[in-house]
């Protein structure tokens, strides 16, 4: 399960959204994601859905990758949609015992479930299109106008891109650790929930370890390169925008707009 985490990988292929500058992929995550929290019925979310196929298709990443992260957070969209089936007050449909599941309930279980789902989607599609070092650059000249109130811009774009890229390496040397402690025969699914925990101890104490060298050593090699920050330094490959990038913003303002039209509509 851990190979199936998405989030922070890069997918180098040829595509538009690959083509496209960083900063109209984070805006764009960004109004998908409000989207997402402006939706309330299902003609919006039907919107949402042929937006992100769109996106996915313009992406030329293989659905079978993008979707691969969905099962890291299974466990999460479980206890969402239980909580949401079980705890909606509204029309009983189904009682079992103390437990009643309503009409408003099953509705508010599947939208929950999809907007779960939709945004893990549109987060990796973003990460699998764009390199870290453009996710900086991006991060970094999107927020620039923080610079006002004495924000260190660029050092918040450098820690975030450095988390992102940590992720798949911190899986893949986390993946490494299980196999070795399981070859020395340590069992990471039997017992119950106390027992798992406990022998979790031996895959976090060098996990920790790891992570904290890996931190040194990257700490090391910006100090050896020199590196004081963002003041001075200029960019090797400076972001411009394109034609396309004008016209992934109109589409992403009409879409939007189209958005918020569907949610006040359908309220009268």
């Amino acid at each position: 399960m851990l190979r199936e985490i998405t989030i922070g990988q890069y997918y180098p292929v040829d595509s538009v959204l690959h083509r496209m500058d960083p900063r109209t992929k984070l805006f764009g995550t960004m109004i998908f994601i409000i989207s997402l929290f402006i939706a309330k019925n299902l003609w919006a979310y039907l919107l949402a859905t042929a937006f992100l196929a769109c996106v996915v298709r313009l992406s030329n990443v293989p659905f079978r990758f993008i979707v691969r992260g969905l099962k890291a957070v299974f466990i999460l969209l479980l206890i969402s949609v239980s909580f949401n089936l079980f705890l909606t007050t509204g029309e009983p449909v189904v009682q079992l015992g103390f437990l009643k599941i309503t009409r408003e309930g099953i509705q508010m279980a599947a939208f929950m479930a999809l907007r779960l789902v939709y945004l893990v989607i549109g987060s990796s599609v973003m990460t699998l299109t764009t390199t870290p070092n453009e996710l900086t650059d991006g991060l970094e000249k999107g927020l620039g106008f923080l610079r006002i109130v004495k924000v260190p811009v660029h050092e918040i774009s450098m820690m975030m891109s450095i988390a992102l890229r940590f992720i798949p390496i911190l899986v893949e040397e986390t993946d490494k650790i299980m196999k070795a402690q399981m070859a020395r025969g340590a069992d990471f699914e039997s017992g119950n929930l106390i027992q798992k925990a406990k022998s979790m101890v031996p895959l976090l104490v060098p996990l920790f370890i790891s992570a904290f060298r890996r931190a040194t050593d990257l700490a090391m090699a910006m100090e050896a390169r020199c590196y004081r920050g963002g003041d001075g330094r200029t960019k090797m490959k400076p972001l411009k925008y394109a034609g396309r990038d004008q016209a992934a913003y109109a589409f992403l303002l009409l879409y939007l707009a189209v958005m918020i039209g569907i949610r006040f509509a359908l309220k009268r």
